[in-house]
Order: C-alpha cells, then structure tokens, then sequence
C-alpha cells in the first residue's frame, strides 16, 4: 500500500471517530427520548391488548363485580357500570395512559427533555400488565365496599378492620378520592380546597360526600394510588397541581398556626397481597433527577397480571367484610 493510500484510510479513520465523538449530548438525548416513547408506546399496546382479550385477571375481577353489585343492589348499577369502564381500554386509567404518551410525543418544548425521559418510562411501568392489574384495586375495592360484605376486598385489608383502625370512621368509596384519574382539587375563594368528581364520575359524590382537603390529608385512608401507584398514574401536570395544592394548604395552616399532615408523609397500613412491582419504587434512569420524580426505569414482571394482586387474595368472590 502506498504512503498516500495509507494516509488516505489514516485521514478517515480519523475523522470517523472525530465524527462519532462529536454527537452532541443532545443528540443522544434525542436518541433516548425516542427509544423510551417507543416502549412506552409497546407497552400499552399490549396492555390494551391484554386488556380486550381479558387475560388481567383483576379486569376480569372488576367486570364480575359489577355484575353482582347490579344484581344485589340495581340501585348502584349506575355506578357499578361506569367504574368498571376500568376493565376495558375505555377506562380512564387506561385513556389516561394513552393520553399522557400522546403528549409526550408532542411535549411543549419548554419541558425539559430529563423530564420526558423519565415521564415515558414511568408510564412504561404503569402499563406493565401487574401494576396495571394492581391498580385496578381501587375501583374493585370501592365496589366491594358498596356490596356491604357482600363482595370481598382485593389486595387490601377488610372494609371492617380498616373502620376498626380508624376509630368507625366511615370509608366508602375513598379509594378513589385523590386520584387523579377520577377528579380533582378545586380551591375556592376562600383558599380551601375539596374533591370535585370528572363529570362522568359526579354521581360518586353522592355516595362518598364532601370532601375537604385538610381533613381527608389528615385522616385519609389506604388506596393503592395514593400509597403505591401516584407517581406512575399521574401525568406530570397533574403531580404539579396536587404538589401545588399541598403547599398551598400547609401554607394556609401554618399561618393559622394549625398542624398540617401531608397525605403523603407515610405510607398508610392496608395493603395486602400485591405484586412485588409495587412494593419496588420506581427507579431512575439517570443520576440527574427532576424534580417532578425521581423514577424513571421500568421494572417488567415475566408473568404480567396473570400473577397479580387478586390471585393472592385470601377470601373468595363474597363475604368481604
């Protein structure tokens, strides 16, 4: 080979790798944006698909509740019907995971690209079919509770010793106050902030009455949301707004020289049976955390919702009193 060839492969070797050491962290940034919306993306497709072929358990769990609570008490069968919807990809929680990766695909550029990173993998994990079975908890267990012992709660402590550790307290429906994919915070004008119901869902009002943000932060009970599931099935303008929320509220207090409880300072006693996804915090991506989260990396579990919190349920169909 001769000196110039020679020289020649030297000179593009060199401004190959020149070339490669030039990618901008930017655009590997790019790079990991598009990989984890693209599994993001598969993920819910097959959990929409799980969904619709019936293979989650607690989905299929939910639907036969809510036939049973018709039959049992058709004046509940409103309520039965509307939140089994969770059963299907029509659910919110589902729409709602659809929703958020269709943001995301098209985030406002001002959101900073760690914090779609960790956005889309976060929803990578609530898709995972045994956390979406886990979460489906909620709204099984709101109509376990309105069967009166009828039906039996799902991956949590019964509707009778919950009361029993909150001195009788009453707990029907709480399940899902709080939660983000049923409803909201709305403050009024006087800076006190109560639970307003989607539209869809406003009929649950009637049953579960009104509630006031301090006292329910002060004595609110177990849900899978709100001590395992938040930070995975809620969107991130969602978590601000109940962060803002929260502060606004500890503010308020704190100036009327009263004592403010997080509803978020401890996990509260009352789960039972679920996946060990759930009991694994979310995890992180990155050295470089938001501050939104500090989750991002999926944990998949090999055996999906087939082994999910309702398999390691104790009690049957009935009697969950």
């Amino acid at each position: 080979m001769s000196d110039f060839k020679a020289w020649k492969l030297i000179s593009l070797f060199c401004l190959f790798s020149l070339m490669l050491g030039c990618e901008s962290k930017e655009e590997r940034t790019q790079q990991t944006i598009k990989y984890t919306l693209e599994q993001a993306s598969q993920e819910i497709n097959t959990l929409g698909d799980a969904l619709d072929n019936k293979l989650i358990r607690n989905a299929n769990l939910l639907t036969e509740y809510a036939k049973v609570l018709s039959q049992k008490n058709p004046q509940m069968s409103a309520i039965a019907e509307l939140i089994s919807q969770d059963a299907t990809k029509n659910g919110p929680l589902y729409q709602n995971l659809q929703k958020r990766l269709n943001d995301l695909q098209k985030a406002d550029p001002a959101m900073a690209s760690q914090e779609i990173i960790e956005q889309a993998s976060l929803l990578k994990e609530a898709a995972t079919l045994s956390l979406f079975a886990d979460a489906l908890t909620d709204p099984i267990n709101v109509l376990a509770d309105m069967s009166g012992g009828e039906l039996a709660r799902v991956g949590a402590i019964s509707k009778d010793a919950e009361e029993t550790a909150n001195a009788g307290n009453p707990t029907l429906g709480n399940q899902l106050v709080g939660n983000a994919n049923y409803g909201q915070w709305q403050t009024n004008s006087e800076g006190i902030s109560f639970w307003q119901w989607y539209g869809m869902y406003r009929m649950l009002g009637d049953v579960v009455g009104a509630v006031e943000y301090g006292s329910w932060s002060k004595r609110r009970k177990y849900s899978y949301y709100n001590d395992y599931g938040r930070k995975r099935y809620t969107s991130y303008n969602q978590y601000k707004q109940q962060t803002t929320v929260e502060n606004r509220t500890r503010q308020s207090y704190q100036s009327q020289g009263k004592q403010f409880t997080s509803p978020y300072a401890k996990t509260k006693s009352g789960a039972s049976g679920l996946s060990r996804s759930s009991y694994t915090p979310p995890s992180t991506t990155s050295t470089s955390r938001s501050s939104y989260s500090k989750a991002s990396s999926p944990t998949k579990s090999s055996t999906g919702s087939v082994r999910n919190s309702s398999s390691r349920t104790s009690r049957g169909v009935s009697r969950g009193k």
